[in-house]
């Protein structure tokens, strides 16, 4: 049985690409999303870091993300999201729900 609150805490530590995410056949498109959605989070925040002297993640790991998200049919909000570089549209998953 899958820990689905742990994945999505930090899918990073869970699954090598993005695209992992969606072979996993044992997760549902909700779960797979919220996944996705909880790693481009963690991507842009460690975008936001880079910026700011700090290590960042592997390159190109947010467009691999967005780009699962699409193979989801996800519709990724650019024109309502906030001005942050964390997108401002979801939820993330955190140890606190």
């Amino acid at each position: 049985m899958t820990d689905i609150h742990n994945i999505e805490l930090n899918p990073a530590a869970v699954f090598r690409t993005p695209r992992d995410v969606l072979l996993r056949e044992d997760l549902s498109r909700d779960e797979k999303t919220n996944i996705l959605r909880q790693w481009e989070y963690d991507a842009r925040e460690c975008e936001t870091a880079k910026e700011e002297g700090m290590l960042g993640q592997q390159p190109g790991i947010l467009d691999e993300i967005l780009n699962a998200l699409r193979a989801l049919d996800v519709q990724l909000d650019t024109e309502d999201s906030a001005p942050t570089k964390q997108g401002g549209y979801h939820k993330p998953a955190r140890a606190d729900r």
